[in-house]
């Protein structure tokens, strides 16, 4: 607005401004802004990585309020009904008056969610880009079992026990199709922060054990097999796995409903650099050794696809570069990746926050699991 030099911007001002971010700005981003005294404006990147939507209700006089969000479930709460996804470059202004405009303002749109938002993310209550997170969940499950009796038909596990809160759909259904029992063996501690992202190692091994208190009654005398959504650095499933086993457990299993996480994320999720995450360049043999189970398992790519592939054709494909290394947008490299390497790694948080990260580190409440 301040380079049209206009106080009074109408919505083809403020389309036209979106076009002009799409047009300067790479990468992923779902933004949502006041224009005080004019309205809101809600956008998406050209690539649709990151989830916005909008919403719809009325108020006691018949007028129509709209809302917009990441997630679905965030209108359910405040009583708006999902009117749609915003599209992939696509533009949504709501006037103080309630008038809606949508625009779309990019050159070439396309569609390919981040589907590390079912795995992980979002809340399994949301619907984005028309595929149920719940559901989909579910289907990694299914699809762990269906390795598990593929890899070992004559399996000897007893329980299968989720890594509280993400994995908790995936495995209850793993453990249904197996025929075996499901138990909460693990009770979490919802006032420590997140621990994959926090910085320092020595903050991350020490906040697991603080996380997270077995229940020994579940874990006694038992073939365990413990679910996650995902193995990002191995700190959280090392210390689990070592847990399990103090707890009494005969053996220890981990399955992760994700496949391995070898490749940093660019697109605004803060995993860490490729240097620190244990997929990187190992097998899922020398990653079982590092974490202490007799068995890993890991969901294969293609089966993920499949869970979250539904019933909306408009999605081109899926930005799976965190396991693949393949970036949507064409303009991730190696300078870039260096960059990113040495902008993120413990030694470089440390040094920028002036001491031992892994003892006065901020903790960033971005993430949860491993």
């Amino acid at each position: 607005m301040q380079k049209l030099g206009k106080l009074n911007p109408t919505k083809d001002d403020i389309f036209a401004a979106v076009r002009a971010v799409h047009k300067r700005c790479r990468g992923a981003y779902g933004v949502i802004a006041m224009i005080t005294g004019y309205g809101i404006v809600g956008f998406r990147d050209p690539n649709g990585i990151r989830p916005a939507c909008y919403g719809v209700r009325e108020d006691d006089n018949g007028n129509k309020e709209y809302m917009i969000a990441s997630e679905s479930v965030a209108m359910n709460a405040a009583g708006f009904t999902l009117v749609r996804d915003i599209a992939p470059g696509e533009a949504v202004y709501i006037e103080t008056d309630g008038t809606l405009y949508t625009q779309q303002c990019a050159e070439e749109p396309h569609l390919f969610p981040c589907i590390f938002e079912h795995v992980y993310f979002a809340r399994p209550d949301s619907i984005i880009d028309k595929v149920s997170v719940y559901k989909a969940r579910l289907r990694m499950g299914e699809t762990l079992a269906d390795k598990v009796l593929r890899e070992r038909p004559d399996h000897d596990i007893d329980v299968v026990m989720p890594i509280p809160d993400t994995s908790r759909t995936s495995a209850m259904q793993l453990a249904h199709r197996l025929g075996v029992k499901f138990r909460e063996g693990f009770i979490k501690n919802r006032y420590i922060g997140r621990t994959f992202i926090m910085p320092g190692q020595k903050m991350r091994k020490k906040s697991v054990r603080q996380k997270l208190n077995p229940i020994d009654l579940e874990f006694r005398g038992k073939n365990v097999m413990l679910v996650d959504d995902s193995i990002v650095r191995g700190t959280t499933c090392k210390e689990i796995v070592q847990m399990a086993r103090d707890a009494g457990a005969r053996n220890v299993y981990f399955a992760s409903a994700a496949p391995p996480v070898r490749y940093p994320n660019v697109y605004g999720i803060d995993m860490p650099s490729a240097s620190e995450l244990i997929a990187h360049d190992r097998t899922v043999e020398e990653i079982r050794d590092l974490i202490g189970a007799d068995w890993l398992l890991y969901q294969d790519l293609d089966d993920l696809i499949t869970c979250v592939n539904d019933v909306n054709e408009d999605i081109e494909g899926w930005e799976c570069s965190v396991f693949t290394g393949q970036y949507v947008t064409g303009d991730v490299d190696k300078a870039y990746l260096d960059r990113l390497e040495d902008a993120r790694n413990d030694d470089s948080r440390s040094k920028q926050q002036g001491g031992d990260a892994g003892d006065n580190g901020i903790i960033d409440l971005h993430n949860d699991e491993d």
